[in-house]
């Protein structure tokens, strides 16, 4: 009898140790949608099979998105010359989406601006400042209210395109975070490209610290901000940008309204919230808007948390933020005020 509770001891032990769970993660480094990702999830022997499934959904997201792939949906789209265009559920999903941020949004986020930011350059890399008429006849065909989403089609009217660059990583990231969930994967952190999303906390219990690059100096920390089963999505002027002939810099977040780049007195917006796309979309919406109204619309909703710098060098946070946010040590001089409700 007692061999046997022994037995049955060390099968118990061994049964227990095959399904432990891992300290150590596995992570994948890959090249997509234009930026370089980074997946890591803790777990057990499984966690291989979920970031495999991870990276292919987020390859098969770049082969629909993509605005320059040939053949992709998007550029199905945007070569239609105003023809329905059958596409995967995904992208009528998100182009949907994209409608409905645009109405609530009062046109700030316009996926059909996709036009004005060629013609700035900032997909081709030749930059330049367009004219003045240019601009007015390129802005006649920017309105997302000209998209039509039909269940599994979309149409759009002669030269009219649009770009989903403002949301496709968020909605991305939530798409990852789902397929980690679906594998029983309960820590992960993602990286895409500055999308930075979480699922529970790390293996020890504490909560994930997540670096804000400081929009004055990009390669320092603003701070660091502290979260679990959240998104945190940075928007900002040092992201992407030239300087003209005229010496002064333009960014690549081009407001709707005017076919230029923002100029709201914010330089960068970070967003923390539960779901990817939703942080993503509002980080360029009130990157758009400005202050004012980005506090009158964090008043207006639940869903999200932020921390924007302005212009003249403050940092502000919304209440919630208060005591997971840490200032970096290179922004002593800059002021950091609390948004409450």
């Amino acid at each position: 009898m007692k061999k046997f509770f022994i037995l049955v001891l060390m099968l118990t032990a061994a049964i227990s140790g095959c399904s432990e769970k891992k300290t150590e993660p596995v992570s994948r480094d890959l090249f997509a949608m234009d930026t370089y990702m980074n997946l890591k999830a803790y777990g057990d022997d499984s966690t291989l099979s979920a970031i495999d499934k991870a990276a292919e959904k987020i390859m098969e997201f770049e082969e629909l998105f993509s605005v320059t792939k040939e053949k992709s949906d998007i550029w199905n789209i945007n070569h239609a010359e105003g023809r329905r265009v059958i596409v995967n559920k995904e992208t009528a999903d998100i182009i949907k989406t994209s409608v409905q941020i645009g109405s609530q949004s009062g046109g700030a986020l316009d996926v059909t601006v996709y036009p004005v930011l060629r013609q700035w350059g900032f997909t081709t890399g030749e930059y330049q400042i367009p004219d003045i008429k240019t601009l007015a006849f390129l802005l006649e065909n920017v309105n997302y209210r000209k998209i039509t989403v039909d269940e599994n089609s979309v149409t759009v009217p002669k030269d009219v395109q649009i770009d989903l660059g403002a949301l496709a990583k968020g909605y991305t990231g939530d798409a990852v975070m789902n397929i980690f969930r679906e594998n029983g994967i309960e820590s992960a952190i993602v990286n895409l490209g500055g999308n930075v999303q979480t699922l529970g906390k790390k293996p020890d219990g504490s909560m994930w610290k997540v670096a804000i690059r400081n929009p004055f100096q990009p390669d320092t920390e603003l701070g660091i901000v502290q979260v679990s089963d959240k998104a945190v999505i940075t928007s900002g002027n040092y992201e992407r940008y030239f300087i003209g002939e005229d010496g002064n810099s333009y960014c690549h977040i081009i407001n709707p309204s005017t076919g230029k780049p923002a100029q709201s007195g914010i330089v960068s917006v970070t967003i923390v919230g539960e779901e990817g796309l939703v942080c993503d979309a509002l980080s360029t919406c009130l990157f758009i808007v400005g202050s004012d109204k980005a506090e009158t619309i964090w008043r207006e909703r639940e869903d999200f948390e932020m921390i924007f710098v302005t212009d003249d060098r403050r940092i502000c946070l919304t209440e919630g933020l208060e005591k997971l946010f840490s200032p970096g040590d290179m922004c002593s001089d800059m002021k950091v005020e609390v948004i409450y409700r």
